[in-house]
């Protein structure tokens, strides 16, 4: 007895489709319409080998977009019948239009093999297509065939057979991917669609469903009305705030902006794939990508970008980041006048403000970096480098497709990491989340600023730009010790995206960029307030402090000095200038004074403990204690350091001054820059590991990540010592 089996052959008009459905048929055809509609419907049989076959052609079309009867009937009958196997027969001449069909019939889940027809005219037209590599980036198989030749018919039987007993075996179709926005959106509705719909019987996907939903296909619509009529409500709440934010975000509806992102998928396709393509007219965007995806400008051009985003960050932030430290300052002065002197006035003086104060003013630089990344994505720029960075990605046994998360982690390593979700390989999805804390997050950034602008001035853009460069390299390099020795195993397959340039709106790069930005300002009220204050106590008691030396002696010894000084002066110095120099060494004795007792508070004792690790690596005590309190949040490294400092009335100038102060050379600063950008950005980073991981992989982070830093910042520390730089 033969076992039976049903294949649908789907195509545009005009692909062939017909001619390879004769071939296949012969005589043993029948036509009629499809139920309820007067489209033409043809049904054929095959013999092969152990199998009956039973071919059905259906309607030709060029979506599955519910706007034709032909679109409909295709889509219901692989939907409701689920025929074994659809053929996608597709122009090898004219591929990239037919891809938009065939990714469609990917998205219902069904077995699939795709034919590239009439392959002799497309040979014809210069067209050479990789069949092996499409095959490997659609995750099915690929046959070459010439219809009205009737060449490659066998192979394409057998493959069919295959493919189908692959599918009964457990195999499943692989899911097209879009950009982040698209995603988050999918993943909304399909958690809904769980929640409401388990065990309901919905036709199709889970993630097709959800997409249908937010391209507003009333057919699938009103069949979950009719399957829940009270809980579907809660589904389509849902998809309309996920189209209406995309709708903010690029003024277009979900279908467009999903279409755009199908075409990308099939420009990153195209690209991938196809070589020696004779075209007479090329778009826009393909002149863009002529330079700025070639083999030999794109990387370089990359660099340049990412250079001029760092310079713009450090160089137009340095403005409004002025007038916030002036602001800051005022207020912290205002207070100390009105309040009397009291343990309250000393936390919120010397606790709060001198934290807070410290990395709020770094909120221009935060907002300027934000834009300049949402700039990247909406422009589609985004793609394009991870395209060009797939030959580097490879280094590390990964696609450039990992790069996104990656680039991604320049703004928060939290939703990068989250983005990793799109890789299907959970060996790479692994490794990229294991590479994306090396990418310097924006937290990072106050840290660099202070320190790059105290020591090295002018150069503080391109030296804050060579740290984030730095941090790429390190990934990869990491990646691929990795990869070689826990992450074994062929590369993963994916298809480059390759959206269309698009003009960027002011409307969606604010949103975007007050999105992230926000995060930030979370922090200001959360973990760096709580830092902040824990810090003061620990720095603030014990009360009683055996000091070195007595101060107070000191002061009234100089305050003596000065007062016969100023008595006896005959005109060669002025009253003025002496009170000036007498302010200012009071004020140096005040300062020695507070950084004794702060060196004997606990939190200074916490500090020498911790100074036999830093101390190789260059990093005193107070810089010690803020690496380890930066674990919460990088952005507490600056705002313990002005705790420790002592910098509460004085913001940026006074915390610069007191770094050089305190002993810290140009070297030591590059070495602490340098372990900041490697050693794990913080606890909330470790918690999504292990959430979108296990408990192992957040652990050999945690201690992974350190250990590189400390490596790292001792080679760089110690080197500079060895050739006369410190």
């Amino acid at each position: 007895m033969n076992k039976k089996l049903t294949i649908a052959l789907a195509g545009n008009p005009n692909c062939g489709k017909t001619t390879i459905f004769n071939n296949l048929t012969g005589a043993r055809q029948k036509v009629g319409n499809w139920p309820g509609v007067t489209v033409e419907k043809k049904e054929g049989k095959l013999q092969h080998k152990k199998y009956d076959l039973r071919v059905i052609d259906l309607p030709g079309t060029y979506s599955l977009t519910p706007f034709s009867i032909e679109e409909i009937t295709a889509r219901d009958f692989i939907l409701n019948e689920k025929p074994d196997i659809v053929i996608n027969i597709i122009d090898a001449s004219n591929l990239e239009r037919s891809l938009f069909l065939a990714i469609q019939i990917m998205e219902l889940g069904r077995p699939a093999l795709f034919v590239l027809n009439m392959s002799d005219v497309a040979e014809a037209n210069g067209i050479k297509i990789n069949e092996k590599k499409l095959s490997l980036l659609l995750g099915l198989p690929v046959v070459f065939t010439i219809g009205n030749k009737n060449k490659g018919i066998d192979t394409l039987v057998e493959e069919a057979i295959k493919e189908i007993l692959r599918f009964n075996e457990g195999k499943k179709s692989r899911d097209i991917r879009y950009s982040q926005e698209i995603e988050t959106c999918i993943l909304k509705v399909e958690d809904q669609i769980s929640q409401n719909a388990e065990g309901e019987g919905i036709d199709g996907l889970l993630r097709w469903n959800a997409i249908k939903i937010l391209e507003d296909d009333k057919i699938v619509k009103d069949k979950f009305k009719n399957i829940l009529p009270d809980t579907s409500i809660n589904i389509f709440k849902v998809a309309e705030a996920c189209r209406k934010r995309i709708h903010d975000l690029f003024e277009d509806d979900f279908e467009i902006v999903l279409t755009d992102d199908r075409y990308g998928v099939i420009a990153g396709i195209v690209k991938e794939t196809i070589t020696n393509l004779a075209r007479k007219r090329i778009d826009i965007s393909r002149n863009i990508d002529l330079v700025l995806t070639d083999r030999f400008f794109g990387i370089p051009v990359f660099i340049f970008f990412i250079w001029a985003m760092f310079q713009l960050t450090f160089s137009l932030g340095a403005y409004p980041m002025e007038w916030l430290d002036a602001g800051v300052g005022l207020l912290s002065n205002y207070l100390d006048k009105v309040m009397p002197q009291s343990m309250v006035k000393d936390l919120l003086l010397n606790g709060i403000i001198a934290g807070i104060g410290s990395v709020i003013i770094f909120l221009p630089n935060i907002l300027i970096l934000f834009f300049c990344i949402a700039l990247f994505e909406d422009t589609g720029y985004m793609a394009r480098a991870a395209f060009i960075m797939d030959r580097v990605m490879h280094t590390s046994g990964l696609h450039g497709k990992s790069f996104i998360p990656m680039l991604m982690g320049f703004g928060c390593s939290v939703p990068a990491i989250m983005a990793a979700r799109t890789l299907e390989s959970d060996k790479d999805r692994i490794l990229t989340i294991l590479m994306t804390p090396f990418m310097s997050c924006s937290a990072r950034l106050p840290v660099y600023i202070v320190l790059a602008g105290s020591f090295f001035a002018e150069k503080a853009g391109t030296i804050i730009f060579t740290l984030y460069f730095t941090g790429i390299v390190i990934a990869i390099l990491s990646g691929r010790f990795l990869r070689a020795v826990l992450f074994k195993g062929e590369d993963a397959p994916f298809i480059m995206e390759l959206p269309p340039y698009r003009m960027p709106m002011l409307k969606s790069l604010l949103i975007h960029m007050w999105d992230r930005s926000k995060m930030f300002l979370r922090k200001m009220s959360g973990v760096i307030f709580i830092g902040s204050i824990i810090i003061w106590a620990l720095s603030s008691f014990p009360k009683t402090i055996l000091y070195s030396v007595d101060y107070d002696e000191k002061i009234n010894g100089v305050k003596s000095d000065y007062s016969q000084r100023i008595a006896a002066t005959d005109g060669r110095e002025t009253t003025e200038a002496l009170n000036y120099q007498l302010n200012l060494k009071l004020k140096n004795i005040e300062n020695q004074k507070e950084q004794e007792r702060v060196s004997k508070s606990y939190i200074g004792k916490i500090g020498k403990a911790l100074e036999v690790l830093f101390e190789p690596i260059g990093i005193g005590w107070q810089e010690s204690v803020a690496l380890v309190t930066g674990f919460v949040a990088k952005e507490v490294v600056v705002s313990t350091m002005g705790v420790l400092y002592g910098v509460g009335n004085d913001e940026g100038a006074a915390l610069e001054k007191a770094l050089k102060q305190s002993g810290m050379t140009a070297l030591s600063a590059l070495s602490m820059m340098i372990f900041v950008l490697l050693y794990v950005p913080c606890f909330a980073t470790i918690l999504i590991i292990y959430k979108e991981t296990s408990a192992k992989w957040a652990g050999f982070n945690l201690i992974y990540t350190t250990m590189v830093a400390w490596v790292m910042s001792f080679l760089v520390y110690q080197s500079g010592m060895v050739l006369g730089f410190g």
